[in-house]
């Protein structure tokens, strides 16, 4: 569903991400886990279209959208979470939910997302700023799950949030997969929310992946010690 092959990003002269190579299978959750700066957020920002291509291939359901601008790989299927959620904190979780179905026929939020996501559903009047940490990143996924993408990227999401939220929200991932067998990639440094969600897992190290490992066989102690500065 998702394929990146040799992928190479930079910033001006100095190159970020060097020939980065994963894929992920529809209905397959991966990780992507690492320490600050070691280039996640870069990774994502190039997947979605926000950062240029230097070099390489980026393919969502054999569609080539290496190229394209951001709003038209969204309509080939792939959605973003950003790192700090980006909510709109003017417009009612409603609204904000409802910028995700900007090219939808209907405007209606779906219901399965507010089945997903209750709270969503008792605050939709209430202003997005008015949320709590958890609150916003779970308005930040049902925003993103409006599009109906094929491919889900998440940006740490579980970046300052209380341990008890992190789990409603590697339970509510776990059940979207289930419901639209969608392919979700999360970029992580808490290695339990990553056990919990991830099929596989991938360390970033300098701009390049260097290590891979199926949930089953993954050597937690391996991945602290990548994790650990």
């Amino acid at each position: 569903m998702l394929n990146v092959t040799d992928l190479h990003v930079s910033y001006g002269q100095s190159e970020a991400l060097h020939g980065i190579s994963f894929n992920a299978n529809k209905n397959e959750t991966v990780a992507i886990m690492g320490r600050n700066g070691m280039g996640k957020t870069t990774l994502f920002k190039s997947l979605m279209g926000v950062l240029p291509v230097k070099s390489g291939s980026i393919e969502v359901a054999g569609s080539n959208i290496s190229k394209d601008e951001s709003y038209r790989r969204v309509s080939k299927g792939i959605a973003y979470v950003p790192q700090g959620r980006m909510i709109f904190s003017t417009l009612s979780v409603e609204e904000n939910i409802q910028t995700g179905l900007e090219n939808a026929p209907v405007k209606k939020v779906p219901e399965e997302i507010y089945a997903l996501f209750p709270v969503l559903w008792d605050m939709r009047r209430r202003k997005g700023g008015n949320l709590s940490g958890g609150q916003q990143q779970q308005l930040a996924i049902a925003r993103a799950l409006a599009t109906n993408p094929k491919v889900l990227l998440l940006d740490e999401p579980t970046e300052g949030i209380q341990p008890s939220i992190i789990k409603d929200i590697a339970k509510a991932l776990n059940e979207i997969r289930k419901l639209r067998e969608i392919t979700i990639v999360v970029s992580e440094q808490v290695l339990s929310f990553a056990m919990d969600v991830a099929d596989r897992l991938f360390v970033i190290e300098g701009g390049r992946l260097v290590h891979e490992s199926s949930r089953a066989n993954t050597d937690v102690a391996r991945i602290k010690q990548f994790l650990s500065v």
